[in-house]
């Protein structure tokens, strides 16, 4: 299980700390996307080094493959990806959502036809939470059904009610969870046997968070958080959002839903990684974050500075000699020209993307930090306001 412990306030901004047997979790906390048991084209130490203190994984693509039977027999997925730190899973609910045209949601489960294949699959609320223990994650995300914008009422009331069984479905399964076959008999939890190995998992220290729905509807997600607070979870997170609605109503939702959810609990935000977004959520009370925006805008030469967005492969940065960024202390910022990372980009060199990917993580995990020392000094408004104009700035794009 986990334990979640307020240190500080500032209005609606929290800042706590996340306890897992694998270690502690700083909130506000970023978890950098290693989708498959790997945050591309980073090392786990070098994601330790950046200072990520948990990473996501997913439950949808890692039962594609290579398959959860098989992680689970190599022993569970600390010790897969080598990271002995700890990890969420998703449940899956978004990937079936995003695949819309490959899969038919029913009451008992969606069936769904692989991306990668095209074998047919079906997911149900079980086979979710079996395949994250088999994963032996620290946090696990309820199985949820994800409505897209725009959709009507009826559509998101159905969406819900769906989610809520679904939800109960994968907390009845949690609690009586099967033990691995890399578990010794008796044992509640194998610690790490050297450092960089994750330990062994029996279900018992897993903790499930619930995920809201309700699309658009503040009283579905009023009715959403009173269903799953009935039920029992370890946490609480924001699903249905960033899926194409106007950021004006995303907000409404985060300030609407937040402040109904159990203050003792944490609060995630599903999916969110714009920063002006994370500002905006963490005054509303929001504690954890997951985006691919950092890692995936990397790759396509997309970097965020202390001054706005620049994008490297701009013919202006050929003959630049400075530094990306020069109030970033990364290694990239420490040891490359603006000139020598275009021409990485624009050879298309490996170099390119782990050299990218090092700076924006840098930025994001340091941003989230700064963030944190802010809230502690009561100082947030004032650290926002910072902030907001810089952001805006999408200079060299």
């Amino acid at each position: 299980m986990i334990n979640f412990q307020i240190i500080s306030t500032d209005n609606n901004a929290r800042l706590g700390k996340i306890t897992t047997v694998r270690g502690a979790i700083n909130t506000p906390a970023f978890m950098p996307v290693g989708t498959n048991a790997t945050v591309k084209a980073m090392s786990p130490d070098e994601m330790k080094g950046l200072g990520a203190e948990i990473l996501l994984s997913n439950t949808y693509h890692l039962y594609l493959r290579p398959g959860h039977e098989v992680i689970r027999d190599v022993g569970g997925l600390h010790r897969f990806m080598l990271w002995d730190g700890p990890i969420l899973t998703d449940s899956g609910g978004f990937q079936v959502f995003s695949l819309s045209p490959l899969r038919k949601i029913r009451d008992d489960g969606v069936e769904f036809r692989s991306h990668i294949d095209g074998s047919l699959h079906f997911l149900t609320p079980e086979l979710v939470m079996e395949i994250q223990v088999a994963l032996g994650s620290d946090i696990a995300m309820a199985f949820d059904e994800c409505p897209p914008y725009p959709a009507t009422r009826e559509y998101a009331l159905k969406s819900l009610k769906l989610t809520t069984e679904w939800a109960r479905r994968c907390r009845e399964a949690r609690n009586n969870p099967p033990s691995p076959p890399f578990m010794k008999k008796g044992d509640k939890y194998n610690p790490p046997l050297k450092k960089g190995e994750g330990g062994g998992f029996s279900g018992y220290h897993q903790a499930l968070f619930g995920i809201i729905q309700g699309s658009i509807y503040p009283d579905l997600r009023r009715q959403s958080v009173d269903e799953l607070v009935a039920l029992g979870f370890d946490g609480y997170a924001l699903g249905g959002l960033s899926v194409g609605e106007p950021k004006e109503l995303m907000y409404e939702m985060v300030n609407f839903t937040t402040p109904l959810l159990p203050k003792e609990q944490p609060h995630y935000l599903m999916g969110i990684g714009d920063i002006l977004d994370v500002l905006e959520a963490v005054a509303a009370g929001i504690d954890m974050f997951d985006c691919v925006m950092p890692t995936r805008n990397a790759r396509n030469g997309t970097l965020f500075t202390s001054q706005g967005r620049i994008s490297i492969k701009r013919e202006e940065f050929k003959k630049d000699p400075g530094p990306l960024d020069p109030a970033c202390s990364c290694y990239t910022c420490r040891s490359y020209s603006r000139a020598f990372l275009r021409h990485m980009f624009m050879s298309r060199e490996i170099l390119s993307m782990r050299l990218n990917t090092i700076h924006n993580l840098h930025f994001y995990l340091e941003f989230f930090r700064r963030m944190r020392e802010a809230i502690a000094r009561a100082e947030f408004a004032g650290f926002r306001r910072q902030w907001t104009p810089v952001l805006q700035n999408n200079f060299h794009e």
